[in-house]
């Protein structure tokens, strides 16, 4: 019977150390955390599908809360029947302690534990969904004030009108015209199509 912990950021660049020490708090050994920097949008994620291949009937996984398991409500609640109905593991959600599958095993806490669970993972994705709402109102806002998403365009310099003029009466080549202008073939191609 081993402990496995499961960590898991959305990005890169977010940190995991707050995860980190409470796992290592709760006594699961480092070479035991599995971590994924990745969406929590499915379960299709290299660290969890890891960490499926090695947990075994009677081991315990802890996790630090429910939206680091995913969020999205029915495969939450899917795995979670995976693992504890199918596999027999124990799970142990850190930050909520009725969600600890290793105790009340009665049928009042196996109730309790799939009511608590249900409320939570329908918590995670709703507050998925809100942060997809808020980031497109955000993005929607900024470009109404005039804001550009993505690279600056790239200038197109002095003698851009007279390169395009004598590309058009068929006195230079795209790649020519391009190659005056200091740009790449399909930028001119692209600039030549815009009004």
């Amino acid at each position: 019977m081993n402990t496995y912990g499961y960590a898991r950021v959305s990005t890169r660049e977010q940190n995991e150390d707050r995860q980190m020490i409470a796992l290592r708090e709760f006594g699961v050994e480092a070479d035991r955390v599995i971590l994924d920097k990745q969406s929590g949008k499915d379960f299709d994620r290299p660290g969890y599908r890891a960490l499926l291949g090695k947990l075994k009937a009677g081991d315990t996984l802890v996790i630090k809360s429910i939206d680091r398991l995913g969020r999205n409500y029915e495969e939450i609640l899917e795995q979670w029947r995976l693992l504890t109905k199918e596999m027999g593991v124990a799970i142990v959600v850190l930050d909520m302690p009725l969600l600890d599958t290793r105790r009340d095993r009665d049928l009042t806490g196996v109730l309790i534990a799939d009511i608590v669970l249900q409320l939570l993972s329908y918590v995670a994705q709703t507050e998925r969904e809100f942060n997809r709402q808020r980031q497109a109102e955000g993005i929607a806002a900024a470009k109404a004030r005039g804001v550009h998403f993505g690279r600056s365009r790239k200038d197109r310099g002095e003698n851009y009108e007279a390169v395009l003029a004598a590309w058009r009466r068929g006195e230079l080549s795209g790649r020519a015209a391009a190659k005056a202008l200091g740009v790449a073939h399909g930028t001119f191609q692209r600039w030549s199509k815009e009004k």
